[in-house]
């Protein structure tokens, strides 16, 4: 049995790629309940954001099957195998505590991921996929993500990729404080990014979202108008930036609609922020003049910045990192070890309760209490002493000498014995 991790992120494919293997949330348990059906698969957590995709197993195989079930989803293709990357064992433990601490994120130190950690976590455990070994990795993840967060100053200031689109919006040809943001979404991303425009003081915001009532929460927080996603062309005119983060399978817009607006705004330039995966703007929208188009991905050198200023931290926050590493991979090995003995134990268990019960048959039969604890003496020997014995024996005549000596260590010499020597 092994510890395997395998996927794709923001580092190994592009968004055209991510998007087509991500994970909405009403699909996890599925998604769960296929992958716990592999015969190799002991346990399993599924790991998707916007900026990947993971799978998280203990599994008794080298990881071809969790492979092989990625690489079997609908939308997936025939490219995947080149962008994936695997870990195992130490490595593994190494990998989901770097992501959970915001190590190996978009933005260096970012602290959603944590949540959505933690909310992978819990999906896997309401779905039944969740055992014991990966139940106590997940949970030493917390632990050292807080402790890295806490020891070292990964966490200060932090910044999402939220902030990051909101600070390429300032810095743009549109200034916050004379522009019209419209919001498309309503959960945690756009939740960020709604906090990050009031403090930057733009001047008005519209919040569009499927479910009307979410918007209008939203909205009122900061200050905004909600308006139903089904309204979004009336509106689109008005924007000057569109901050796009949404669960939505397709794009919510289309160049068609973007084209209607820019007409209407007479071509005056609109910046447009695309924070989903899958894309919630159709990606030849970028084509048309006046457009000014980002991805997630485009963020990446925005960030540059940020990774440069917390070199330092995530530094210090590694070295963490591989303490807590080691920790776990030895109480895991430990654990492993133990195997046996608690085989061992439970075998003398069983031997020990249908002896017993056979004894206290025979009493209730009627037979001799003296006659009785002899059968269960003899019972209990011969059930204990049959495996070691006939190992020792095919040990004896095949020439393994190791099992010998094994048995010398296991079983020495009775005090007899030595008086006798």
């Amino acid at each position: 049995m092994a510890l395997h991790v395998l996927g794709i992120n923001h580092q190994t494919a592009p968004v055209s790629l991510r998007e087509k293997v991500a994970f909405a949330p009403d699909s996890l348990a599925p998604a769960l309940a296929s992958l716990r059906a592999l015969p190799q698969v002991r346990e399993a957590v599924l790991l998707s954001t916007c900026n990947r995709t993971e799978l998280y197993a203990h599994s008794d195989d080298d990881g071809q099957a969790l492979a092989g079930w990625l690489s079997a989803h609908p939308e997936a293709g025939g490219d995947l195998q080149a962008y994936l990357y695997r870990h195992r064992d130490a490595d593994a433990v190494r990998h989901l505590f770097r992501v959970a601490s915001g190590l190996d994120s978009l933005v260096l130190g970012e602290p959603q991921i944590l949540g959505q950690v933690k909310q992978a976590w819990s999906a896997a455990r309401q779905a039944g996929a969740l055992g014991g070994q990966l139940d106590r990795l997940f949970q030493q993840a917390f632990a050292t993500a807080k402790r890295a967060r806490t020891d070292t100053r990964i966490g200060a200031n932090p910044v999402s990729v939220a902030s990051t689109a909101v600070r390429l919006a300032q810095e743009s040809f549109a200034r916050l404080s004379d522009s019209t943001v419209l919001l498309i979404g309503a959960g945690e991303t756009i939740e960020l990014a709604a906090r990050h425009l009031v403090e930057a003081k733009a001047q008005r915001l519209l919040v569009a979202n499927r479910t009307l009532a979410h918007a209008q929460e939203l909205a009122s927080r900061h200050g905004g108008m909600a308006l139903p996603l089904a309204e979004l062309d009336k509106h689109l005119a008005e924007a000057d930036i569109v901050i796009s983060a949404t669960a939505s399978r397709t794009p919510i817009l289309h160049r068609a609609q973007v084209e209607h607006a820019l007409r209407l705004r007479r071509h005056r330039p609109m910046l447009l922020l695309d924070l989903a995966v899958p894309r919630d703007i159709d990606s030849d929208v970028s084509g048309l003049r006046d457009v000014f188009l980002y991805t997630v991905d485009d963020l990446e050198r925005a960030i540059e910045d940020n990774r440069r200023s917390r070199r330092e931290a995530a530094q210090q926050a590694e070295a963490i990192i591989e303490l807590q590493t080691a920790r776990f991979v030895e109480h895991w090995q430990a654990s492993g070890r133990q195997q046996p003995l608690l085989r061992l134990r439970a075998h003398g268990d069983a031997a020990r309760a249908e002896a017993l019960a056979k004894a206290r048959a025979q009493l209730a039969a009627g037979m001799p209490p003296e006659q009785a604890l002899d059968l269960l003496a003899h019972t209990l020997t011969n059930r204990l002493l049959h495996a070691p014995t006939v190992a020792l024996r095919d040990a004896a005549l095949s020439g393994d000498g190791e099992l010998a000596r094994a048995a010398e260590k296991l079983f020495p010499a009775t005090g007899t014995d030595s008086a006798d020597a």
